[in-house]
């Protein structure tokens, strides 16, 4: 009974190969499988992109907080520069006040110094011109004296 079985099962195996039957059915299986075999590279692929995605959520996160950071900061420099406005200008005003002021008093010492030199100078002229005077005096009243030595020596 058994050979009468087995027999059987051989003759319907047959004419499912025959009829194709079989190979329908191989195909049918192998294209399953690799269906299943592509959703699970799908599904490794996907946990492998999470972390990815969230490190680069977490990343564009920072970057804008970064980007309204620097904005509040932009803003915050600009108002303080708006509120120094004033200040500033008055303190430019008086800087400008005191060099003004220095520039004045250079002016006058520089006068002050050149009349000091001219004074100078002239002093320095006169007691040249009488150290001279005092020389030619004394030259004269020597010539005069040798003179009148040499009028006597000769009587």
């Amino acid at each position: 009974m058994n050979k009468f079985l087995d027999f059987g099962r051989k003759a319907l195996f047959y004419v499912r190969v025959l009829s194709g039957y079989e190979e329908r059915r191989i195909r049918n299986y192998r294209l399953q499988l690799e269906r299943r075999l592509q959703q699970a590279q799908e599904r490794k692929a996907a946990l492998r992109k999470i972390p990815e995605q969230a490190i680069l959520s977490d990343v564009r996160r920072m970057v804008e907080e970064m980007q309204t950071l620097n904005r509040k900061l932009e803003e915050t420099e600009a108002a303080i520069e708006e509120y120094f406005k004033p200040i500033d200008k008055e303190a430019e005003i008086i800087m400008k006040m005191q060099l003004e002021g220095e520039e004045k008093t250079m002016k006058e010492m520089m006068k002050a110094m050149q009349t000091q030199a001219l004074l100078e100078r002239a002093e320095a002229e006169k007691s040249v011109n009488s150290h001279h005077e005092d020389k030619n005096q004394q030259s004269q009243q020597m010539d005069s004296s040798t003179s009148a030595k040499q009028h006597a020596q000769m009587r």
